[in-house]
């Protein structure tokens, strides 16, 4: 029997990521282990792995050499990275990695660079004729400002010190209090997410949208899937202007009838289960291209309307597993 052993990074609180996996390698008949790495040995996922380790921050000069020390002691077969302050670091090293035998999930550091500055995806997209929001700079902004407007941080994420602004006075302001902020157009109408998976050859695999109906901490709290054509073609415009490798997802809206985009992330989304759970099995694809099964293209294969509508759940642990100091038994498939 083949085998393959999966490394996910930052795990944080993707348990069902996690689990995800775990369920892909045995549905493709594979032995092996999904391990994790995290900062914390208070992060719910590292007790929903095989195996996990504490490494530090993405911005330490030893993180990338660590892991790749555990990618290449555990025998890892596929990376999954899983945060934006890490994307443009692996997709530098992707040579490094594939040298070892090792793929990496991950786009090229250029598409990386490109989604996570909010100013840049925008110029980047309307130069290629894709619909996306308009978005100036502080110093360049029209006279008089188009408003109502939308400013956030330019290289923020999790919708974090985003505000609607609708006066020069608020402008002003939160021009001043955002930190490095860029402004866009204001995008009213209903907001989605557009999953996509691409192979390591950057060709789209799979591309699913989704309706974020209630959101919370910047994550989909309930929403479901939809079979638009419109929205479709948007996700294979994007995916042919910034090519993907892996996972991504794009963030738009539907103004009057056509699609924005207002953000780009080149990785696996908080919604991606109700992608799985839709037909469209990222993890499985990817599992499959890292051991050099062909994976057939599949756009627009997954069920629609399909709900989702998440809860909270916890993980109980003693003192020692609590400061990383005792393994505490695996959450298995139940997580």
């Amino acid at each position: 029997m083949p085998s393959l052993n999966v490394l996910i990074t930052a795990a944080s609180r993707r348990v069902q990521l996690v689990a995800a996996f775990r369920h892909a390698l045995k549905q493709a008949g594979l032995r092996g282990r999904v391990i994790v790495t995290d900062v914390n040995p208070l992060s719910p996922a590292v007790r929903a792995a095989d195996e996990w380790y504490l490494v530090p921050m993405a911005n330490d000069p030893a993180y990338l050499s660590e892991i790749l020390a555990i990618s290449e002691a555990e025998r890892i077969g596929l990376v999954v990275p899983t945060i934006d302050d890490e994307l443009v670091l692996f997709g530098e090293a992707r040579t490094a990695f594939a040298a070892r035998g090792i793929r990496v999930a991950v786009s090229s550091a250029h598409t990386s660079r490109t989604c996570n500055d909010k100013f840049e995806t925008s110029r980047h997209l309307r130069e290629r004729g894709v619909g996306a929001a308009a978005a100036w700079l502080p110093g360049n902004l029209p006279d008089p400002a188009p408003f109502p407007l939308f400013i956030k941080p330019r290289f923020g994420r999790g919708g974090v010190g985003a505000y609607a602004v609708h006066t020069e006075r608020e402008l002003a302001f939160f021009c001043d209090y955002v930190d490095r902020p860029v402004v866009q157009e204001y995008l009213a109408g209903p907001e989605f997410t557009i999953d996509i998976c691409c192979d390591f050859e950057a060709r789209p695999l799979s591309i699913v949208p989704r309706e974020r109906v209630v959101i919370r901490a910047g994550v989909i709290d309930r929403g479901r899937t939809v079979d638009d054509p419109r929205l479709l073609q948007l996700g294979a415009a994007v995916a042919d202007a910034l090519p993907f490798v892996g996972a991504a997802n794009v963030q738009c809206r539907m103004v009057d009838g056509v699609p924005i985009v207002f953000e780009i992330n080149p990785r696996f989304s908080g919604g991606i289960p109700l992608t799985i759970a839709a037909g469209a099995d990222f993890p499985r694809m990817l599992v499959d291209l890292a051991v050099g099964r062909h994976v057939a293209a599949a756009i627009g294969h997954f069920r629609d309307n399909l709900w989702m509508t998440n809860y909270e759940s916890s993980v109980f642990l003693d003192a020692e597993e609590a400061a990383g100091t005792k393994r505490a038994s695996s959450l298995g498939d139940v997580a």
